[in-house]
């Protein structure tokens, strides 16, 4: 029986600027990120070993196995804690794969506080196993709007009020995309700091449409639209999304949207 739910809110990049590296080789950004009303749901029941079950729309090719994200969270986290507890985990996948909304570091984030609860721990131990498993984690596990530096994982709450409720949808080409190719063709200039998320950019717009040109297009359609207020591609891509100044506006872009697209109407958090 299920005991506990958790949401994986998507995850967008409102704006990303590549900054240069850190001295550990990662590269060094600035962003805002903001989250989805919507996304992938985890849930959980008391068992006696760890255990992952996945289903949903983008469930293939998801590994079932220790190499997933949410199997290290969960692993992590009773390690730190040292609890002795198992779990029986279930993935619902609803968004796609390395299409730069989050994906394993939202669902990660979503089992670990999943987990906080279940085993009646102090969420400092969350925390604490978060940064060591992905430079997005820290941001998914918070799940709510904030200011990243460093790689990402250097959060300060952002207050913005203009950014909860905000009519959003989502589009990918359905093409994945590996962050590791984008950041690798990145042209390594710096152009500048993050100041307010509406004048910024998405630095690595350009090299994922150079791998996966149908970005481009997604972007255009959605410039196309009326009443969109906003289009930026999603961290390293290939989803893209626009802000609408209404729900009626935005759904309407959803319906004149090719159907070989996937789109996710919803709204910020």
């Amino acid at each position: 029986m299920i005991c506990f739910s958790e949401p994986a809110p998507a995850k967008l990049n409102l704006a990303l600027h590549v900054r240069g590296k850190l001295a550990d080789g990662r590269h060094q950004i600035e962003t805002i990120f903001a989250f989805c009303t919507d996304g992938d749901m985890v849930e959980a029941e008391i068992a006696d070993e760890l255990s992952l079950g996945v289903t949903g729309p983008f469930a293939v090719g998801i590994a079932q196995s220790e190499e997933n994200l949410v199997m290290k969270a969960a692993k992590a986290l009773r390690a730190h804690a040292r609890v002795t507890a198992g779990v029986s985990l279930y993935l619902k996948k609803k968004l796609p794969v390395a299409s730069g909304i989050g994906g394993g570091s939202a669902d990660a984030g979503a089992a670990l506080r999943l987990l906080t609860r279940l085993w009646k721990i102090d969420p400092a131990h969350a925390a604490a196993v978060a940064s060591g498993l992905g430079s997005d984690l820290p941001a998914c596990l918070l799940s709510m709007s904030a200011r990243g530096s460093g790689a990402g994982d250097e959060l300060e709450l952002l207050d913005d009020p203009t950014i909860a409720g905000t009519p959003v949808l989502l589009v990918n080409p359905r093409i994945p995309l590996s962050t590791a190719d984008v950041f690798a063709k990145w042209d390594g200039i710096d152009s500048g700091p993050l100041d307010d998320w509406r004048d910024g950019r998405n630095d690595l717009e350009a090299p994922a449409i150079a791998l996966v040109p149908e970005i481009g297009d997604v972007l255009a359609k959605l410039r196309k639209q009326p009443g969109a207020t906003f289009v930026r591609m999603s961290g390293s891509g290939a989803t893209c999304f626009a802000l609408f100044d209404s729900d009626e506006a935005r759904d309407a872009a959803a319906e004149a949207l090719p159907e070989r697209w996937w789109h996710l109407a919803t709204h910020l958090r």
